[in-house]
């Protein structure tokens, strides 16, 4: 784990003691109504290199999970969810796969 990180991974900027993880501590620095549509370069621009916990082992910077995501901008923050889960799919980041590696290809 860095010891460089703008803050502490699992302190109240970070997972809160590890108690929330990956998405949740993306989603917590948007603001749902305010900030969208939203620009992924300014967004990883501004927290690139803030520590996002993955789980009880793994912490990696947000600019390591945006390098996946595909899209320049964001209408929602749906949109943004689907987009940010979509990247960690592809760069491996989650372990555990309820509906396999690629669930966009396999029907529910």
């Amino acid at each position: 784990m860095s010891a460089d990180w703008p803050h502490d991974p699992d302190g109240e900027e970070g997972s809160e003691g590890g108690r929330k993880y990956d998405m949740r501590i993306i989603a917590d620095k948007v603001d749902d109504e305010e900030d969208f549509p939203l620009d992924r370069d300014a967004f990883v621009d501004e927290y690139g290199d803030h520590p996002i916990r993955i789980n009880h082992q793994k912490v990696v910077a947000l600019s390591d999970i945006f390098e996946y995501v595909e899209e320049d901008e964001f209408e929602t923050i749906l949109d943004m969810h689907k987009a940010v889960g979509k990247a960690m799919r592809a760069g491996n980041f989650w372990e555990y796969h309820p509906k396999g590696s690629e669930p966009e290809k396999k029907r529910a």
